[in-house]
C-alpha cells in the first residue's frame, strides 16, 4: 500500500493533536469571552445573590480555579467518559445531546447526499449535452443561484411556503410530541434541505463537470467510438468511473462545507441542532456543552479532511504508475 503503517499513524497523532489545540484555543476563548457562566445557571435568581453565596456556587460548579486548572479537571474528566454538566439545561451534557445530535445528522446525511447525487447527475448532463442549449442552460442558472445569499434564500422561502402558502414548516425539527414520526420530520426539514441544495450543488457539480470533460478528451474515449460504444455508455461506464476516485476526494472535503453550511441554516431555520446549540452555548457560557460540540465538529471536519488528503494521494500515486508503465 502506498499508505504506510508509519504515515497512518503520524496522521493519527497529528490528528490528535489537532483536536488538543483545538479544546485548548476554545476553552480559552470562552473562559475570556464577556459574561458569567452562573447566569446560564442560575438566571435571574443571580441578581439578587450575595457575594458569599455567587463565591460558594463558583466552587460548586468548579469555575474557582485558574484557568489551567478547569482544563485540565475538564479534560480528566473527558478520558474518563465524563462530558461534563450543562449549565444551562442543568443535566449531563450527554443527555441533552441526544436530539440535537440527530436532528443535524438528519439534516446533514440527507444533504450531502442529495447534493452530490444531483452534482453527479448535473455534471453527467451537461457533458453529455456539452456546449448545447442545456449545457449553457444549467451552467447559466447553477452560477446565477450559487452566488444567492443563503440567508436570503432561506428568508424567501419561509417567506412564501410558509407564511403566504402555509404549505411547510418554517422553524423546528418537528412538531411538539412528533419526535418519532419521520413524516413529520422530513416534512421540517424540506426547506433547509433546499436551501443546502442551492448553496452547494452547482459548486460540486460545476468541479465534477469539468473533470469529466478533461476525462472525455483522453485516447481512449475516442477509440470506444470507433468500436461503436454509444457517447453516454462511454461517458458512464468508463469516464465517470475513472475520475471516482476525484469525485470521493470532492465527496470528502464537502464534508466540511455540508457542516458549515447546515449550522448556519439551523441558525435561520431555528432548527434544533448541533449548530443552533453550539451558537446558545457560547452565548450563555455553557462551556462543557460547547466544548463536546466543538470537539465533535472538529473531529468530524479534521477527519474528513485528511480522508480527502489520503484518497488525493492514492490518485497522485496511481496517475504515477500508469505515466511510468506508459513509458
Amino acid at each position: 500500500m502506498h499508505l504506510s503503517y508509519k504515515r497512518i499513524s503520524k496522521n493519527f497523532l497529528v490528528y490528535l493533536l489537532s483536536l488538543f489545540v483545538l479544546s485548548v484555543v476554545v476553552f480559552w476563548a470562552v473562559s475570556y469571552s464577556p459574561g458569567d457562566p452562573l447566569q446560564a445557571y442560575y438566571g435571574e435568581r443571580l441578581d439578587h445573590m450575595t457575594e458569599a453565596q455567587m463565591i460558594a456556587a463558583r466552587h460548586q460548579l468548579g469555575l474557582d480555579g485558574s484557568l489551567v486548572t478547569q482544563y485540565v479537571e475538564w479534560m480528566n474528566r473527558l478520558f474518563h467518559g465524563d462530558m461534563g454538566f450543562s449549565l444551562k439545561y442543568r443535566t449531563p451534557v450527554s443527555a441533552v445531546l441526544g436530539s440535537f445530535f440527530i436532528n443535524t445528522v438528519v439534516l446533514g446525511v440527507i444533504s450531502y447526499v442529495l447534493t452530490f447525487t444531483l452534482a453527479i447527475l448535473l455534471a453527467v448532463i451537461c457533458v453529455y449535452y456539452e456546449d448545447r442549449w442545456i449545457d449553457k442552460l444549467i451552467s447559466q442558472v447553477g452560477t446565477l443561484v450559487f452566488y444567492l445569499p443563503t440567508f436570503w434564500v432561506a428568508l424567501l422561502l419561509i417567506l412564501v411556503f410558509n407564511v403566504n402558502l402555509g404549505w411547510l414548516p418554517g422553524s423546528g425539527a418537528y412538531e411538539p410530541g412528533n419526535a418519532n414520526d419521520w413524516v413529520d420530520r422530513l416534512r421540517h426539514i424540506v426547506l433547509p434541505v433546499i436551501v443546502m441544495l442551492i448553496a452547494h450543488v452547482w459548486y460540486y457539480a460545476y468541479m465534477i463537470r469539468n473533470k469529466l470533460l478533461d476525462e472525455t478528451r483522453k485516447d481512449y474515449v475516442l477509440l470506444a467510438k470507433m468500436k461503436g460504444l454509444s457517447s453516454f455508455s462511454i461517458l458512464v461506464k468508463h469516464c465517470l468511473r475513472n475520475i471516482a476516485p476525484t469525485i470521493f476526494s470532492v465527496m470528502a472535503i464537502g464534508t466540511n462545507h455540508i457542516i458549515g453550511g447546515s449550522y448556519v441554516v439551523e441558525a435561520v431555520f431555528a432548527y434544533p441542532g448541533l449548530g443552533n446549540l453550539a451558537v446558545e452555548s457560547a452565548k450563555l457560557h455553557d462551556y462543557n456543552l460547547l466544548m463536546i460540540i466543538v470537539l465533535i465538529t472538529g473531529a468530524v471536519v479534521i477527519g474528513s479532511s485528511y480522508i480527502a488528503q489520503g484518497i488525493s494521494e492514492q490518485v497522485d500515486y496511481r496517475m504515477k504508475d500508469r505515466e511510468e508503465v506508459g513509458q
